[in-house]
């Protein structure tokens, strides 16, 4: 007697794979991290459990960032789904994460001596404390979303 062994995908899963893929028939229109995770999760057929395993972090670590509860994926994690889900990364982070990703400082460092200005007229420049603009520069403390909307995101291109 033999027994096989297969994957049982249950149908409401299944459905929700369908009714998504049916939203976004190009990976190209999607327009938010989540959302671009997920489709290439169902396009490998995996549950959000396989792929945390397979990246080495919680399964409610990885729902976070498919129900878009983060607005940061960090740098090690993002490595590994781009190497799992065969994606570049440009290609799976939002304009936010890609300066984050390549480096904010080095990113407001270029930006501010392309204009020729060292860091405390560059602060006053954009209405922040020398000493924060100091900090983000040297990668001492993370950029949130609502700064880089708000000073950068129009001026640097990620």
């Amino acid at each position: 007697m033999y027994i096989h062994s297969f994957r049982l995908i249950a149908p409401h899963r299944l459905l929700e794979a369908q009714l998504f893929n049916q939203h976004y028939q190009n990976y190209e229109d999607i327009p938010n991290v989540p959302d671009r995770l997920r489709w290439c999760r169902h396009h490998m057929g995996l549950m959000q459990k396989e792929v945390a395993e397979l990246i080495g972090i919680s399964r409610g670590h990885y729902i976070d960032f498919e129900v878009g509860y983060v607005d940061y994926y960090p740098k090690e994690i993002v490595d590994k789904l781009a190497a799992l889900y065969k994606i570049p990364v440009d290609d799976l982070l939002d304009d936010y994460n890609r300066f984050l990703y390549k480096g904010q400082g080095k990113m407001i460092r270029e930006y501010r001596e392309s204009l020729g200005l060292q860091k405390k007229p560059f602060a006053r420049l954009i209405g922040v404390d020398p000493n924060l603009l100091r900090a983000w520069e040297a990668d001492q403390k993370r950029m949130n979303i609502n700064s880089w909307e708000k000073y950068f995101k129009n001026l640097i291109k990620a």
